[in-house]
């Protein structure tokens, strides 16, 4: 029988493999997206569902405060998950895989970036998000699960977490969206 100690160790340390499964050059990569849109003025646009939403949420957040407060102007972005009363009209009165390509349309312009986060890669409406925003000439990034799903065969850019586990996913996804964040907070000069 396993004792909460050797299950609290195990996932410790599954967790760890999870984050080392990160590509540093992808995330490189997404780091000068990022820098190169600040300067172009270009918006961010990010989406999920369940705990991805909240990632998507807490990373417009950080980008949006945190790492701006540190720059001469700041980041353009959008968490298309906060706006309930819109989300639940477009569900309601289109489909509910319509939820972020209906926003997107109010606000996105070729040359912003579309940020899909979903575990499993094949959230529909995730999936719907990246297909117009790929057509409509957005940049397309998705950070996937290790299914991928079609997510990241829609992105032109994927960020793939070697788990399964929606926790440790999750988890994994936010240490991305942090450093992503903390990038631009402790050095400013890339910005630049």
């Amino acid at each position: 029988m396993t004792t909460a100690t050797q299950w609290v160790s195990d996932y410790i340390q599954a967790q760890k493999a999870a984050l080392d499964s990160i590509a540093p050059e992808a995330l490189a990569q997404l780091i000068q997206t990022l820098r190169r849109l600040h300067q172009e003025e270009r918006q961010v646009l990010v989406f999920g569902n369940g705990g991805s939403a909240a990632n998507a949420s807490h990373f417009a957040t950080d980008l949006g405060k945190g790492a701006s407060d540190r720059l001469g102007k700041r980041f353009r972005v959008l968490s298309l998950t906060d706006n309930v009363s819109w989300i639940t009209a477009l569900g309601n009165d289109y489909a509910y895989e319509d939820i972020f390509v209906r926003q997107m349309q109010n606000f996105a312009r070729p040359g912003d970036l579309a940020l899909g986060i979903s575990v499993s890669g094949d959230s529909p409406n995730c999936v719907a998000a990246l297909t117009w925003a790929r057509a409509n000439g957005l940049h397309t990034v998705a950070l996937v699960g290790a299914k991928r799903g079609r997510m990241a065969e829609i992105a032109a850019q994927t960020i793939v977490i070697n788990d399964t586990h929606y926790g440790r996913v999750e988890d994994a996804q936010m240490g991305i969206c942090h450093a992503l964040c903390y990038a631009f907070m402790e050095h400013p000069d890339w910005a630049k």
